[in-house]
């Protein structure tokens, strides 16, 4: 296998146009025509992953964190980001990395990990992505499903949640011939790709296409993740359950209500830009990293803030990439980071 087919099939996971302005995510050191040895699935790729890679003769780290947010002016081994790139080069192993769009996808995301290990029912986007078009074409019923097919896997989602094969009602061309009107979302960012794939797949040499922009979300890509929990707990009682299913050492907290907790409100890593969204949609507990002293004040009487860690809220992403890459490719060798790359330790 070559490395450009890991990365088409990570990338059909996550696309790279649903990663944040500020990050740095997909292949950072590396060919994509290099043939792939064996992979290793980690949060951080340091030095200590890069030296077990070469232990266990895998010549790829997938990796959830880039290791290189900001532009390198020199590769001198000064830092421990460049001693990490440097390192990686000198053994021919590559890093990719797949951030914020693998925390900004519903399905298969670093969100819905947190979610299935609490058990959460009834999840979806704490704050979908805005920035939507809506594409209306029509095309004869026989060409439907597979027209569809094409430009959903370019990234067009349906109209409704609840309609995942997409929007598509009959009616009747000035030739009389039946066409299906057929209506997706479409991120704008992908708009030249789904447009391709369209024309590619489209019967008609030149098929009738509308575009137009709408005031809409798209349910399947955003921050954070909401959900319920399937019987409601006790504050006390959910933090123990909270501290045993994420494997925390502990857990920092706002003042506690007295009341059951329900609906749960969750974002690997430092969420706290999505209180606002989770106390507006009524979440009992926000849970996520990095809360700063004045800003667990914020809560403000409204909402349980549970910062359980960086690290800790994201370590259960090793095993996604793991799961999502050994049951892709099924008779390849990938392997689980056995370091543990938590900088942060507590005494």
């Amino acid at each position: 296998m070559l490395l450009k087919d890991l990365i088409r099939f990570l990338e059909a996971v996550a696309p790279p146009s649903y990663q944040e302005s500020y990050d740095n995510a997909g292949l950072i050191v590396g060919q994509r025509d290099m043939e792939v040895s064996g992979i290793i699935t980690c949060l951080d790729s340091t030095e200590a992953v890069i030296d077990e890679a070469i232990a266990k003769g895998c010549n790829v780290v997938v990796a959830h964190h880039p290791i290189v947010f900001k532009g390198l002016k020199r590769l001198n081994g000064s830092n421990y980001v460049e001693r990490v790139v440097i390192k990686a080069i000198q053994h021919n192993i590559a890093i990719y990395a797949i951030h914020t769009n693998l925390d900004n996808v519903y399905n298969n995301g670093v969100n819905a990990k947190i979610a299935e290990r609490l058990g959460l029912e009834g999840t979806r986007i704490l704050a979908p992505k805005k920035e939507m078009l809506k594409l209306v074409t029509y095309v004869p019923q026989e060409h439907l499903p597979a027209l569809r097919t094409a430009i959903v896997a370019a990234g067009a989602v349906p109209t409704h949640l609840q309609d995942r094969e997409s929007f598509a009602t009959s009616g009747q061309t000035t030739e009389g011939v039946e066409q299906y009107r057929l209506e997706l979302l479409v991120p704008s960012a992908l708009k030249g790709k789904v447009q391709s794939a369209l024309t590619q797949n489209h019967p008609s040499s030149a098929p009738l296409v509308e575009w137009s922009g709408i005031h809409a979300t798209d349910p399947m890509i955003g921050s954070g993740m909401i959900g319920h929990l399937a019987k409601a707990m006790d504050e006390v009682e959910f933090l123990g359950f909270l501290k045993a299913k994420m494997e925390v050492g502990c857990i920092k907290h706002t003042a506690l209500f007295d009341k059951p907790i329900k609906k749960v409100a969750v974002c690997g890593g430092a969420g706290g830009f999505l209180l606002r969204a989770a106390i507006a949609k009524g979440a009992d507990v926000f849970i996520t990293s990095d809360y700063k002293y004045h800003e667990f004040f914020d809560a403000d009487g409204r909402i349980i803030i549970a910062d359980i860690g960086h690290y800790e809220s994201e370590q259960y992403t090793i095993d996604l990439l793991y799961e999502l890459i050994s049951e892709k490719f099924i008779n390849f060798a990938v392997h689980r980071t056995e370091v543990i790359t938590n900088p942060v330790h507590y005494f």
